[in-house]
């Protein structure tokens, strides 16, 4: 059987990462497939924390299927194609495990896809684990437990599930970690913002969504204080004009989150800005607003642009 490539999106996450490497563990324990995770790129400072803790070595990364002699692959916490390898037009798509909404997608084949509306991709895999009967390692529940960790906020952000609870719980005594202090040390490993450039700031946790013909490009960093992010706005504006110029991006929005109080502030540059305000119904002033409450991308933040793009 020829080798399948497993992995999440471009700018991987930590549930990225974690959902992938878990699947392509699954894959080879429960169905006997010669299944390789691997990253888009390079993993944050948020994943490392989770790999160095478990004493795992991060996947290797690729670009390209075909360069790797790879025609099979599978998609983890993603399946809108500009989210993915470079030529995934080209592939053929074995399955996707995701927890986001579904778009610009479509195969020549019949596959296996699970969407679940859950916390994370790492809660879909390690129910699949449970499924299968498949044993867990250690370390990868404690990966999985990273992924769902990072894409909930610890459990407090809106697109928690009911059932994430029981998850990170049971994932949490897999591992042999205490849930609330190790969630907390891997949060706060990821808001160490003051030695990335303006470049990789808002290219940490980055992805672009094509609403109603334009390509607006949804970065998210995390942080203990949003003003010390603000601080740099030159740069990071200076930064966000040059990724619209070169890619080509309509509108570019940034998420400062504070992962303390659970608010947000919105940075916004492009050509429909009018429609970037309209969707949260405040007035960028100097490019930026409040918007208070909100910490999950996927729910209080790309589905209101979806909306406003649309009208």
């Amino acid at each position: 059987m020829s080798k399948i490539l497993v992995f999440g999106h471009q700018n991987p996450d930590t549930d990225a990462t974690a959902s992938s490497y878990a699947w392509a563990h699954l894959e080879r324990e429960a169905f006997g497939r010669d299944a390789e995770a691997v990253l888009l790129g390079e993993p944050n400072e948020e994943t490392a924390f989770a790999l160095a803790h478990f004493g795992l070595e991060a996947p290797r990364l690729v670009t390209s299927a075909k360069a790797e002699g790879v025609s099979q692959v599978i998609l983890t916490d993603h399946n809108e194609f500009q989210q993915s390898i470079e030529d995934i037009r080209d592939l053929d798509v074995l399955a996707v495990v995701d927890h986001h909404r579904v778009a610009n997608f479509e195969t020549a084949n019949p596959l296996y896809m699970r969407l679940e509306p859950v916390g994370s991709a790492s809660s879909i895999v390690y129910r699949a684990y449970k499924e299968t009967g498949t044993p867990i390692p250690q370390a990868i529940a404690g990966l999985l437990l990273s992924g769902l960790v990072s894409d909930t906020l610890l459990l407090k952000s809106p697109t928690t599930h009911d059932s994430d609870h029981a998850v990170a719980s049971e994932l949490a005594s897999l591992a042999g970690v205490d849930l609330e202090e190790y969630g907390l040390a891997l949060l706060k490993a990821g808001t160490n913002l003051a030695s990335k450039s303006a470049d990789e700031l808002i290219d940490i946790d980055a992805k672009t969504f094509a609403l109603n013909g334009h390509d607006v490009r949804v970065a998210q960093v995390n942080t203990v204080d949003i003003a010390e992010v603000l601080d740099r706005q030159e740069e990071i504006e200076a930064a966000i004009s040059a990724a619209i110029v070169e890619n080509g991006y309509s509108d570019f929005v940034l998420m400062i989150t504070d992962i303390v109080n659970s608010n947000s502030e919105i940075l916004a540059l492009g050509s429909n800005i009018d429609k970037v305000e309209a969707a949260f119904n405040f007035k960028l002033e100097n490019n930026h607003a409040f918007l208070p409450g909100a910490v999950s991308r996927k729910k209080q933040v790309v589905p209101q642009l979806t909306e406003s793009f649309e009208n």
